[in-house]
């Protein structure tokens, strides 16, 4: 027992695990091979279709049969990847060249899903066939044993065309992503051609060829200078803009067209794109806005954006480019796996490693073509010969007594045991020397061969057995023969499925949108006791202003250009622009503050709301729960975060009262035993907000404070506690940290 026990660190057993887990999601699922551009669940997914036979020009098949054939043969990884995976490879939208045809509901730019694989069908694409999986029974590539070695599977497909560039990748895998653009297929052919007429050109000369990406959804790149450097370092972001049309409507307004949309816009930005439209009016940013739609179908896009007669065009167009989505960043990280390991690489080093594979490829098919062709060479030649003494060779064939005897009479000459009409026969057997494959072709061959047509067929097949030969050897001694027969085959691809180019390149200045100075003014600040919020304009206020007090738990004067600062139980600060707040009719609704703040009803109550102007003209004071006191200069407030720690808390403890201290001379403590104690303000420190602050009140066991009190010295006011009025500057003044006075009901 003890031999089989091992003793090692836990950290490095740890270790090596986790670097064998990574590299095997880094090789066997995230990345792409540089090769055929491929994952390995596409590249089975393609190979099990090919497998079923499921051709460009024979009828669908179901998705979950692909699935299922693809999951239980070579990609035992659950259905989903597998599926999510042959979906993406039916979308024109994501890819520039879609590898399967896909039958259903497939998805769409909006970012609905693909229906379930039990309701869609698929086959494969003209191209896929042709350029991607033409080859396979050549023995161009390695193939390796699937997971339980039952079946046989490619390492690589042999992909005539640099598919990672012309299709892009994306993936994650543990410390590195991969995330390369599209690209128009003619202009990487052009490049690939011109990279194998001049193998030492440069990034910049391909880049004549290949101007930039090329997204399915065209848009405009905008930083056509940065170009050359990430297409040398295979890194860096690239700028993509929405093309946006203007179009004249009706009653001389003006609408802005959304046609082509940035590439990383597609799915559900698109929705997230339209509501930041909308919050650009419904916050004020902009009032050109009169209505947008979205009128997007299956001929593509079109989102429509009605504008007022007077709307500066130019300055809303910069507007969505600096506030939406409609300018957005690609970020470039051509990773990919290249010789066994992931590597970082640029365009000529994509095309290098494609060219290579090409020429790997072409080498391995032409060598399999010429074995082919010499063994078609050897039995044309025997049965040529044949044809020649065939009178002999029935000779043979008769007096033989078995297909062994005559067969070695071919081979070898021998004659034992053979009968002959003559002598000259006899002899003439003796000298025959054909090759075993000859003899054996001889002798399955069919008697009507012999006729006059079928050896004419004969030796015109075998002269087009030389020719073959001939321009096979050529092609494998001569690596420019190699090339032109590559690049011939390029060109094939280019004129069936070359396309123009969808995405513009360009040099464009920076967006920029002079944002229109709001016109400050005053404004009433109202809040209910359900804590839903609105502003009014000041004659508004005057004229309702009783119902207005009535209604209300918070009113105050404010500037539209300020924040409202609402301070909670929990010691939090949050606050809210004016501006977000619905500013109309006093008897609107208003909008609660939770949903224009971090503000959460369920977890916290609001103590005390005012603005950031008041709170920057006084101090305020805190009040908590265990009677704990401070000062803390307003201007502390005036922070540019939506939420921030008003005051520093200790466990369980909660704020009673926040105010800002104007007139008030003296604060009264109750405690919720009934304890009442007066004392002066000054009696307490100023704070930072991130204190604690000092005790109040001396508190009895499970007694806390439940109310806080203010009160000029001039003052005459009561509160009822338990039925009883209390007259607050009555009380006996006191001091800060005593008991305080028991009041008696």
């Amino acid at each position: 027992m003890n031999d089989r026990i091992i003793k090692t660190e836990y950290s490095e057993v740890m270790q090596k695990s986790y670097i064998d887990y990574a590299m095997s999601v880094i090789i066997a699922r995230a990345l792409p091979d540089v090769r055929d551009g491929l994952k390995p669940v596409q590249r089975r997914t393609l190979y099990d279709m090919y497998e079923l036979g499921i051709r460009y020009d024979r009828p669908y098949r179901k998705s979950a049969r692909i699935v299922g054939d693809t999951m239980g043969k070579y990609h035992p990884h659950g259905d989903s990847s597998i599926y999510e995976a042959l979906v993406v490879m039916t979308q024109d939208f994501k890819k520039g060249l879609p590898l399967i045809d896909g039958h259903g509901n497939f998805g769409n730019i909006e970012g609905d899903g693909a229906a379930a694989m039990r309701y869609t069908e698929a086959r494969l694409e003209r191209i896929t066939q042709e350029a991607f999986l033409a080859d396979l029974d050549k023995d161009v590539v390695d193939f390796l044993p699937n997971f339980d070695e039952t079946e046989k599977e490619p390492s690589v497909l042999p992909v005539k065309i640099p598919n990672l560039l012309i299709n892009g990748s994306e993936g994650i895998a543990v410390g590195m992503a991969t995330n390369i653009p599209p690209h128009n297929l003619a202009e990487v052919i052009d490049a690939t051609k011109a990279y194998m007429k001049d193998e030492n050109i440069t990034t910049r000369e391909l880049m004549r060829y290949v101007k930039g990406p090329d997204f399915p959804t065209g848009g405009i790149v905008i930083n056509q200078d940065e170009l050359l450097d990430i297409y040398e370092t295979g890194t860096g972001k690239i700028k993509i803009r929405g093309k946006v049309e203007v179009e004249k409507a009706k009653g001389g307004r003006v609408n802005l067209v959304i046609t082509e949309i940035p590439y990383p816009m597609i799915g559900a930005n698109i929705s997230k794109f339209l509501m930041d439209v909308a919050a650009l009016a419904e916050t004020k940013k902009t009032q050109d806005i009169v209505d947008i739609t979205n009128q997007s179908s299956k001929e593509g896009i079109r989102i429509v954006i009605e504008l007022r007669k007077d709307a500066d065009v130019e300055n809303f167009k910069n507007m969505l480019y600096k506030k939406t989505r409609l300018e957005d960043t690609f970020g470039v990280n051509m990773l990919a796996i290249a010789d066994g390991r992931p590597e970082t690489m640029g365009l000529k080093q994509i095309i290098k490693a494609n060219v290579d594979f090409q020429y790997e490829v072409a080498t391995r098919k032409y060598r399999n073509l010429l074995t082919k062709e010499l063994e078609k060479k050897e039995i044309q030649e025997g049965l040529i010969k044949a044809c020649n003494v065939i009178d002999l060779i029935i000779e043979i064939l008769r007096g033989s007594k078995d297909r062994n005897m005559a067969k070695a009479c071919l081979i070898e000459g021998k004659i034992d045991g053979i009968k002959f009409k003559t002598k000259e026969s006899k002899i003439m057997a003796t000298q025959l020397m054909f090759s075993e494959k000859q003899a054996n072709a001889i002798l399955d061959m069919r008697l009507y061969k012999l006729i006059g047509l079928e050896i004419e067929a004969l030796i015109n097949d075998h002269e087009e057995t030389m020719a073959n030969i001939y321009r096979y050897e050529d092609i494998l001694a001569r690596r420019d023969s190699m090339a032109q027969v590559i690049m011939n085959e390029l060109d094939e691809i280019k004129e069936a499925y070359g396309g123009a180019r969808r995405t513009e390149i360009t040099n464009a200045e920076e967006a920029v949108y002079m944002e229109k100075k709001m016109e400050e003014m005053d404004i009433v600040f109202l809040m209910d006791r359900f804590g839903y919020a609105k502003t009014i304009d000041l004659q508004t206020f005057e004229r309702n202003k009783d119902a207005v007090l009535a209604e209300n738990r918070y009113v105050f004067q404010c500037k539209n250009t300020g924040k409202i600062c609402l301070f909670t139980n929990m010691g939090q600060l949050h606050t809210i622009k004016a501006v977000d707040l619905p500013f109309g009719k006093f008897r609107d609704k208003g909008v609660p503050v939770d949903n224009i703040s971090n503000y959460d009803s369920a977890k916290e109550s609001i103590v005390f709301v005012s603005s950031q102007t008041d709170l920057n003209l006084y101090r305020v004071i805190f009040a908590t729960k265990s009677a704990m006191l401070k000062v803390v200069d307003g201007g502390e407030f005036d922070v540019a975060k939506r939420t921030v720690a008003a005051t520093k808390l200790n466990d369980g403890d909660e704020v009673v009262s926040v105010v800002t201290i104007k007139e008030q001379r003296n604060i009264i403590l109750q405690s919720k035993d009934g304890y009442f104690l007066r004392f002066a303000l000054e009696e307490i420190p100023e704070k930072k907000k991130g204190a604690v602050g000092v005790r109040g009140m001396k508190l009895g066991a499970n007694d806390y404070l439940e109310a806080v009190y203010y009160t000029r010295n001039t003052d005459e006011q009561s509160v009822e506690y338990k039925g009883k009025m209390i007259e607050l500057n009555k009380l006996k003044l006191g001091s800060r940290d005593s008991k305080g006075v028991k009041v008696r009901v």
